[in-house]
């Protein structure tokens, strides 16, 4: 399939599922807007629309933010020993990782909005289980895992549409990812100090209940969203035949099927080893407070570069991408070098520029290149492949430093993500990809 620019809001391909509360007023062909377009005359990015999904979106990041470390720090507390806290990250992974496909067809054959309410309540069923198990005590492991389980395969539901639903509520797609960029390195910054906070007050079924009320406040902004007609799939299509096309669509744009396939070795070979090896080196040597601050100027960064993506609007945003992403090999080459923390400190918060333009370049340009009616099948395919080898760079990070020594492997990290980064230049597809002007 001849690849082409196509702002996905814009194409209403079966218009049969209206995306919007029971009662509200209709955007689509009968007031001259495509489907989901905001009107020209609200706001490039702070639509009616998008304030409710950014309200519902950061509440989401926040208690997504608290989980892991109101989990593994509670059972810690309670008695449990470190595999408990292993396995219990593996049950709420796990899920996502093996499902987030399924919810990306479901997502088109359903819409986004629905799914993401149904991934809310089903969050906040789990959350406030999750609080009474807490708060009564843990009798049985596998009641926990279950519920970590059920979370993450809420998560799974989520995430395709939360991706696809950006174009629909705003006409500045970039500015709105930079904004939604920003709110994720805070509350990736914050939720996790508020949750060991609290867990260190005994207060961890409380967490659960601050994300309860968080998922609950998600679902409601999202129901009260007015997208009007959403492209979807044919009727009549079996699942598989939408799993298929999702798998044919992504496999027609060079350009995305490329970024994913670097991605991979990357995920395993640099981003997957670098947070365990890096906290081998730092809290020995100067502690875990300090390890804390390094991770904590990422954040910082991340918001930095969020910000400047608001603005800056190259022509060929994943080349300019792919230039920022040339800061990532110097925290770990500073680390090999010995630098001291304020340096390391430093060098994040340039890694964290350059990941929070690359992260916003690359969710815009997936948003506005890919056609609506399979927007939510393209970005599952685009999580599972990226995301999905994490786990498997994080597992081999142990096993890598006992068999070649630590320098070595985070020597591997510098020069992968610095060719990383040079080969997402060389790629002429994705070096030339140009963007799609925002809508007037």
């Amino acid at each position: 399939m001849e690849e082409r620019l196509a702002d996905h809001t814009a194409e209403v391909a079966s218009p049969r599922t209206k995306d919007g509360p029971p009662d509200g007023p209709p955007r689509g062909p009968a007031d001259g807007t495509p489907g989901g377009t905001p009107p020209s005359g609200e706001p490039a990015i702070w639509t009616r629309n998008f304030r409710y999904y950014f309200t519902a979106r950061s509440a989401g990041l926040l208690s997504w933010a608290m989980l892991p470390v109101a989990v593994a720090a509670g059972l810690l507390k309670g008695g449990y020993g470190l595999d408990a806290a292993g396995y219990s990250m593996a049950f709420l992974v796990a899920p996502f990782a093996g499902l987030v496909l399924f919810g990306g067809v479901l997502a088109d054959r359903f819409t986004a909005r629905r799914m993401m309410i149904i991934a809310d309540l089903a969050n906040l069923t789990a959350h406030i289980l999750l609080a009474l198990l807490f708060i009564h005590g843990i009798d049985h492991l596998w009641q926990l895992y279950a519920l970590l389980v059920v979370a993450g395969t809420a998560n799974a539901l989520f995430q395709p549409g939360a991706s696809s639903t950006v174009p629909l509520v705003s006409r500045d797609v970039q500015g709105a990812n930079g904004v939604l960029r920003t709110s994720e390195a805070i509350t990736g910054l914050g939720g996790p100090a508020l949750a060991g906070t609290l867990v260190g007050f005994g207060s961890t079924g409380w967490v659960m209940v601050i994300s309860a009320v968080a998922y609950g406040t998600s679902a409601i902004c999202l129901f009260v969203l007015r997208l009007g007609v959403v492209p979807a799939p044919p009727a009549g299509e079996s699942l598989w035949r939408n799993l298929v096309v999702g798998w044919q669509e992504f496999r027609s744009r060079s350009w995305l099927w490329g970024v994913i396939l670097i991605w991979m070795f990357y995920a395993v070979l640099s981003w997957g080893p670098q947070l365990s090896v890096a906290a081998g080196v730092i809290v020995p040597e100067h502690g875990a407070s300090a390890f804390g601050l390094i991770n904590a100027a990422l954040g910082a960064g991340t918001i930095a570069g969020g910000l400047v993506a608001i603005r800056y609007k190259p022509q060929r945003p994943l080349a300019a991408g792919a230039v920022a992403m040339m800061a990532y090999p110097i925290y770990p080459l500073g680390i090999v070098l010995g630098w001291p923390v304020w340096a390391l400190a430093a060098a994040q918060v340039a890694v964290g520029i350059g990941i929070g333009v690359w992260g916003v370049m690359w969710a815009t340009s997936v948003q506005t290149q890919v056609p609506g009616e399979v927007l939510n099948r393209v970005h599952a395919y685009e999580v599972a492949g990226s995301v999905g080898m994490y786990p498997i760079g994080s597992a081999l990070a142990g096993p890598a430093v006992g068999a070649f020594g630590t320098d070595e492997v985070l020597m591997v990290g510098v020069v992968v993500s610095f060719l990383t980064a040079t080969a997402l230049l060389v790629a002429r597809p994705i070096r030339t990809l140009r963007r799609v002007p925002d809508r007037a």
